[in-house]
């Protein structure tokens, strides 16, 4: 199963908030963490604000940061929100579907199970658990942060 661009990019914009919890961010320093297209975040940014995850500021000290707390943002929940649909084969599109075997294709019911059985894990992960390492990850994007950032995360989890 793969993932669209955009459930990626709305996680990582969620993972990048959530490594600086005390402090607005900008889409911008987002955009240069992951080399992702800042046109592309503008649209995620927007969703995930619509969606109550994050809250947005326009203007001279603007940013965003998140809403709710990461103990509060489970992953399932983010990816059902973001992806357009599921359809793994075109037999899970009732309407677009021409497979004659679908009434009797064993295949089908097997790629439904495997589907609930990726979206049961990723239901059982909130933003908090993917930020187990934040040391590492801001090492690894490579940015600047403030001391405060790191030890919120490492006190909360």
């Amino acid at each position: 199963m793969q993932l669209t661009q955009y459930t990626d990019y709305s996680l990582r914009v969620l993972l990048f908030l959530g490594l600086h919890p005390d402090r607005r961010c900008t889409i911008s320093e987002i955009s240069d963490a992951f080399n992702i297209n800042r046109n592309h975040l503008v649209k995620v940014v927007h969703n995930l604000s619509s969606s109550g995850w994050i809250t947005t500021m326009r203007g001279k000290s603007g940013g965003m940061e998140l809403s709710v707390a990461p103990e509060q943002i489970n992953i399932g929940a983010v990816v059902r929100h973001t992806e357009p649909h599921f359809n793994l084969l075109e037999c899970f599109d009732y309407e677009k579907n021409t497979c004659t075997i679908s009434p009797v294709c064993a295949l089908r019911h097997a790629l439904y199970k495997a589907r609930k059985a990726f979206m049961d894990v990723l239901d059982d992960y909130c933003l908090a658990d993917v930020l187990a390492r934040p040391d590492e990850i801001i090492q690894l994007l490579n940015i600047p942060t403030q001391k405060n950032d790191v030890i919120k995360i490492k006190e909360a989890a």
